[in-house]
């Protein structure tokens, strides 16, 4: 189990969420943090928190839909830091709408620019430090939804499905230079992530039971222990989502069926 005492995490979307769990967990575990999202105010205050539990953060404002920032927070982290041995590309969000009524900058190039765009050049712009220094660690925070793509998640689960494959592929890439990359792909959980939606009435619908959604921590400590192990793979949250990817991918006419029904009640309404 390697240590983490030390390293360098540079950690998108940082101002909630996923995110915010994942800073603190890991600057528990003696990282120096790098706290990165749109939202300056709320990344400066995390990273009063972290040091004043005697650890080690430092807040950049950073629109990952724009080059000049990602490049510009790459280079503040090495003028602080001198490394980076753990990029959490977990900037993202989903828009809840049937696709005719998603606005095609918006909601739909928005999406594709955040969650998969903005994650392709921030790995891209960590890459050649992680060569140089012959070791890294990239994780792409995906989703379910890049497994099972569902009804009115159309842009959402594609950005993830493409997210999924950059995943696999940047993996192979990487590996022989010494650079982990690996995919977390949860289920539902208790972020923000549902506030920015755009649709109440679905989301009260299609939103899971309390007791089956995770804490934002659980999902941060997955994060933690891939690092620790970099062998593995990717990890699927919660674990009785398994066999429903088995099912999606076996039975597909029968998850067809029921979804179909679904829609088509909603579309009638």
């Amino acid at each position: 189990m390697a240590s983490l005492n030390g390293k360098v995490v540079l950690i998108t979307g940082a101002s909630s969420g996923f995110g915010a769990a994942a800073a603190r967990l890991f600057a528990r575990e003696g990282c120096r943090v790098v706290l990165s999202a749109r939202r300056k105010e709320r990344l400066e205050d995390l990273a009063e928190e972290i040091r004043a539990d005697g650890g080690k953060a430092l807040a950049i404002a950073c629109d990952v839909t724009r080059q000049e920032d990602i490049e510009a927070l790459v280079k503040a982290t090495l003028d602080a830091w001198g490394r980076i041995d753990v990029l959490f590309n977990n900037a993202g969000f989903g828009r809840l709408k049937w696709l005719d009524e998603l606005a095609p900058a918006e909601d739909i190039d928005q999406q594709i620019d955040v969650n998969l765009r903005g994650a392709i050049q921030m790995a891209r712009a960590v890459l050649p430090h992680m060569y140089a220094q012959g070791s890294g660690h990239i994780l792409n925070m995906s989703s379910v939804a890049g497994w099972i793509a569902s009804p009115l998640y159309s842009v959402y689960a594609a950005t993830k499905f493409g997210l999924r494959g950059f995943t696999e592929a940047l993996r192979r890439e990487a590996a022989p230079f010494g650079v982990h990359v690996t995919g977390i792909y949860p289920g539902p959980a208790h972020t923000e992530f549902g506030h920015h939606t755009g649709n109440e009435a679905f989301k009260e619908q299609l939103a899971a039971p309390d007791w089956l959604s995770m804490s934002a921590e659980h999902v941060a400590r997955a994060a933690v222990r891939l690092v620790k192990h970099p062998w593995l793979r990717r990890i699927i949250l919660p674990w009785w989502f398994h066999p429903l990817l088995w099912l999606n991918s076996h039975c597909p006419r029968l998850v067809d069926f029921f979804l179909g029904q679904f829609t088509r009640r909603q579309r009638q309404r």
